[in-house]
């Protein structure tokens, strides 16, 4: 085990939530120098994630890893060269802790272990069919004239398979649904690129718009939404 993630429900449950930013959490020894209210935000967690995941997996037929650590101190979600991997500034906010960081003993520490986790659990026997959620911030700081009125979006990279049922059955309930919306899988997708397109293994990609999740009602709420939305996915895939 490592302070990196932590595993909720039964390994052996047929569907597997990846939750990379799931956590606010900054571990001892790390400080970003900045003001603690940053971290209830968007750049530190993402926002109703980790109850919803929760939800999922009390409710049965789920297994969850979620990030254990704030993105703001490493970001789970990226290559492990790229640029942003330890943020210096995030949605306009600098994130001065971070200059002269030591990258690459938070890449021992967080990054490689998170990773190790997952790619255990998604090649298990019994291959699970792996649901990666995200938030995303109804408006973005740095950019207010972006209008983003999707209550969830999808995301994929080249697998194309699970999006369009998931797409449908998410309308289906109502829901104004983003297709690589409220950005690209295309362009942000290194988890599931790494353990479920480099792999073909069978995943969805899901981001709900956070102001929709913040309390235990909306968060039931999508919790329910999505747990029809793998159903249909499963049923057709598999």
């Amino acid at each position: 085990m490592s302070e990196a993630y932590r595993i909720l429900g039964p390994a052996d449950a047929d569907i597997l939530i990846v939750a990379d930013h799931a956590s606010n959490r900054v571990p001892p020894g790390v400080d970003l120098q900045i003001d603690p209210h940053h971290l209830s935000a968007h750049i530190a967690v993402d926002i109703g994630v980790a109850r919803v995941s929760e939800l999922l997996v009390e409710d049965g037929g789920f297994h969850a890893i979620l990030a254990n650590i704030s993105r703001l101190v490493i970001d789970l979600n990226r290559e492990p060269d790229s640029p942003g991997l330890v943020p210096l500034e995030s949605d306009g906010i600098a994130i001065p802790g971070n200059v002269g960081a030591d990258v690459p003993a938070r890449i021992r520490d967080y990054y490689e272990p998170y990773h190790a986790e997952v790619e255990a659990l998604t090649a298990a026997a019994h291959s699970p069919f792996i649901l990666s959620i995200h938030s995303f911030t109804p408006s973005l700081t740095s950019r207010p004239e972006e209008v983003r009125p999707w209550q969830i979006g999808i995301l994929y990279n080249e697998d194309e398979r699970a999006a369009p049922i998931a797409i449908q059955a998410l309308r289906d309930r109502g829901l104004n649904v983003g297709d690589q919306l409220p950005y690209s899988g295309r362009l942000l997708n290194a988890t599931m690129n790494r353990h479920a397109e480099a792999h073909g293994r069978h995943y969805l990609g899901v981001e709900i718009r956070q102001d929709l999740i913040m309390d235990e009602a909306g968060q039931r709420l999508f919790a329910d939404h999505l747990r029809a939305a793998v159903a249909q996915v499963r049923t057709s895939l598999l």
